[in-house]
């Protein structure tokens, strides 16, 4: 676990709650053990303060994967890799799939969880825990 691990956000623009709009999805890639974080905003910083929590939660993976987004490809995501020695940042092309198929499926797979959970619960609060 935490050899390879891919980062996306799960745009929710259209289901807010409250201020929240994206989710960070951090996943493992051999194992696909998931942590979200509900994002009030997809800004480097609000990015990596999650990276951050995580990484002293989980510890860094050896390889952390993205796609080129700006809340990805940045001067703060490289300092915050610069704290962990041996941590590899690796951008892949946005909206590209294929690079980044297992955290692309499992977007999918939370958004049609929550999008039926919201509707069962009658509510439109995802972000509370």
């Amino acid at each position: 676990m935490n050899s390879r691990c891919q980062v996306d956000l799960i745009d929710m623009q259209s289901e807010p709650d409250q201020e929240f709009r994206f989710i960070l999805n951090y996943q493992d890639h051999l194992t696909k053990f998931t942590v979200l974080r509900a994002l009030k905003t997809k800004t480097a910083e609000e990015v990596a303060y999650h990276l951050l929590d995580i990484f002293c939660l989980l510890g860094a993976p050896m390889i952390l994967q993205s796609d080129n987004g700006r809340e990805f490809a940045n001067r703060i995501i490289k300092n915050l890799a610069e704290m962990w020695t041996g941590l590899k940042l690796v951008h892949r092309k946005p909206r590209h799939s294929q690079s980044q198929g297992s955290v692309e499926r499992s977007n999918q797979d939370v958004r049609d969880m929550l999008v039926t959970w919201l509707a069962d619960q009658h509510t439109t609060k995802w972000s509370e825990r």
